[in-house]
C-alpha cells in the first residue's frame, strides 16, 4: 500500500491489486481499471506543478486531471536523457532495463545506462530528486546511480548491491537528510561532494546507524522505506520489525527509538512510510491497510 497527499490535501492510497482509493477527509472513492486505470497495481504516485496526478501502474503510466484518467503514450527515444526542473521520473516494471521521463508533453522511455563493471540485467526500484535537482535511481542488483544532467555516476559498494547469494532486497528507498547525506536502506550513509567527472569516486561513505537494535547478528541493517520528519529525524520502516526513529541530534543510546506495529499481538509487514503535507507520518502495509502515527504509536487508520 502506498500513501500520497496531493496539493489539495486529498489522500490517495495505492494498492497492490485493488486500484486506488481517494480520501478527501469525508468520503472515500475507489478507482480501478473500470474507472480508466491501466492496471489495478499501483507502483508510484507523483504530481506536477499544475496539480495533475500521475499513477505508475504495472501496465503503464496514467495522468489524472481531476476528472479523467488518461494513459500516456510512450515515445521510444533512448537518447532523451535530459534534466529539467519540472520533469517527472518514473521507474519501469521489474527488469525491463528502462526508466521514464515526462516533460509535460511527452513520456520518454529511456534505456538504462550500462554499469561500468557488470553486464547483469537490472531494474530500477526507486527514484529520488535531491536538493540540487539531481535524479537518483535505486536498482536491483547493481546499487545506485545519479544523473546530474551531464553524466551517470554509480555507487556500487557491497552494502547497496545484491551481487551475492540469497534474497535481493534492492535499493527501495532513497532520502537526503538535513546534513546532505544520502541513505540507501543500508548500514552506511553517503555524502556526494561534487559533479566533477574526473573526481572519482564522487562520494564518501560513512557508517550510519548500523543494525537498528544494536545487534551485529540480525537483519535490521536493511529497510524498505524511510521518511524525514519536520525536526530532521529519520523514520525507518522495516518489513516485519516495526519502525525505528533515528535522531542524530541526540547522544548515542538515546538517538534510536523503536515503535512496534502490530495487529493485536502480531507484528505486521510494512511496505512504505510517508510524511504528509502537515508532517503526519503514515504507513502502508501489505495486508493490513494504512496506519497513522498519533504521537505515541502507529494505529490503524479508519476513516
Amino acid at each position: 500500500m502506498l500513501v500520497y497527499q496531493d496539493s489539495k490535501n486529498n489522500y490517495w492510497f495505492g494498492s497492490w491489486s485493488d486500484g486506488l482509493y481517494k480520501y478527501d477527509g469525508k468520503t472515500i472513492l475507489h478507482f480501478t481499471t473500470e474507472s480508466g486505470l491501466p492496471d489495478n497495481r499501483i507502483e508510484d504516485i507523483k504530481e506536477d506543478k499544475s496539480g495533475n496526478l500521475y499513477f505508475n501502474t504495472s501496465k503503464g503510466i496514467c495522468k489524472f486531471d481531476g476528472q479523467n484518467f488518461t494513459t500516456l503514450p510512450v515515445a521510444i527515444l533512448d537518447n532523451q536523457w535530459k534534466l529539467k526542473p519540472d520533469d517527472l521520473w518514473f521507474k519501469s516494471a521489474q527488469f525491463l532495463e528502462e526508466a521514464y521521463r515526462y516533460d509535460g508533453q511527452s513520456l520518454y522511455k529511456l534505456q538504462l545506462p550500462k554499469h561500468p563493471s557488470y553486464s547483469n540485467p537490472y531494474a530500477v526500484y526507486s527514484t529520488y530528486k535531491d536538493s540540487k535537482g539531481n535524479i537518483w535511481f535505486g536498482t536491483n542488483p547493481l546499487g545506485v546511480f545519479r544523473y546530474d544532467g551531464k553524466s551517470i555516476d554509480w555507487i556500487s559498494e557491497e552494502d547497496v548491491t545484491e551481487l551475492h547469494d540469497g534474497p535481493a532486497n534492492g535499493v527501495r528507498s532513497i532520502i537526503e537528510d538535513k546534513d546532505g547525506y544520502f541513505w540507501f536502506n543500508s548500514k552506511f550513509r553517503y555524502k556526494a561532494y561534487g559533479n566533477n567527472p574526473s573526481q572519482q569516486p564522487f562520494y564518501i561513505r560513512e557508517k550510519s546507524v548500523g543494525s537498528l537494535d544494536g545487534s551485529p547478528d540480525d537483519n535490521l541493517i536493511e529497510y524498505l522505506s524511510i521518511a524525514r520528519d519536520n525536526q530532521g529525524a529519520l523514520w525507518i520502516a522495516t518489513y516485519g520489525n516495526g519502525v525505528w526513529r533515528y535522531d542524530p541530534s541526540l547522544p548515542n543510546g538515546k538517538n534510536i527509538t523503536y515503535y512496534p506495529v502490530t495487529n493485536g499481538k502480531e507484528d505486521i509487514t510494512i511496505f512504505s512510510i510517508y510524511k504528509d503535507n502537515h508532517g503526519n507520518l503514515w504507513l502502508g502495509t501489505h495486508e493490513n491497510g494504512v496506519y497513522k502515527f498519533n504521537g505515541k504509536t502507529f494505529e490503524r487508520f479508519i476513516p
